[in-house]
């Protein structure tokens, strides 16, 4: 399978989704935004998986290729390519589709659990009833149109959703390694200011190796039922 990646700071990469990737002998390329918004031909790629990244999908005008990458998305989506967005990923592919992007009354940072959403759509993707994972955003988004809710938690009511059987889109990270939460506290440890939702660095950085297993065991899950959709 032909997997692109939209990477767009380079301390956000796919942590555990390249491990999935080598597993199962798939290829990777990737868009660098931060060195080049060169994008494929969507004719070229299985699966799109849009990473995250500390800026805003409302950010066009600082950010020109912003405006291109939602709509690359935008036609993967159309063409029937699977698509996975996680954190502004997950927004991105949001607001390609028409959806609104804004404050959330809360920042979310650190290890807090979201509860699944029960689908009326019995071949949507079944969450836990409750997990602990790993959050960085302070934005979230209104469901695009036709969107099945997923998740939310305390902090946040849109934390996952998904279109059809090919899109899915995360606000949270399953894909955090330590090597990467280290990479985010260091680059973006400013974000750290004490509040309800808001963890401190000794508190992020101290989960045990388990809960870097449970949520990257998720994300494989997330992948295998994607790829799924080809067969």
């Amino acid at each position: 399978m032909r997997i692109h990646c939209l990477q767009h700071v380079p301390f956000e990469g796919p942590g555990s989704i390249g491990t999935w990737l080598h597993q199962h002998g798939h290829t990777l390329t990737y868009t660098r935004f931060f060195d080049s918004p060169v994008l494929p031909d969507p004719a070229d790629v299985d699966l799109v998986v849009a990473m995250g990244g500390p800026m805003s999908v409302n950010d066009e005008q600082e950010l020109p290729w912003l405006v291109a990458e939602k709509r690359f998305l935008r036609e993967c989506i159309g063409a029937g390519r699977m698509v996975l967005g996680v954190c502004l990923g997950a927004q991105l592919v949001a607001s390609a589709l028409g959806a609104r992007i804004y404050r959330n009354p809360e920042k979310e940072i650190g290890w807090f659990p979201i509860r699944a959403v029960d689908a009326a759509d019995t071949a949507a993707f079944r969450l836990p009833s409750t997990a602990n994972v790993f959050h960085w955003h302070g934005e979230t988004f209104d469901l695009p149109p036709g969107a099945i809710h997923l998740a939310r938690s305390e902090a946040c009511v849109n934390q996952a959703f998904q279109i059809g059987r090919t899109v899915i889109g995360l606000q949270f990270h399953l894909e955090t390694t330590p090597a990467s939460a280290r990479e985010l506290v260091t680059h973006c440890r400013d974000e750290l200011v004490p509040s309800r939702y808001v963890q401190t660095e000794a508190a992020i950085l101290g989960a045990d190796a388990a809960r870097y297993e449970a949520i990257n065991s998720l994300m494989a899950e997330v992948l295998d039922y994607l790829a799924g959709a080809r067969r």
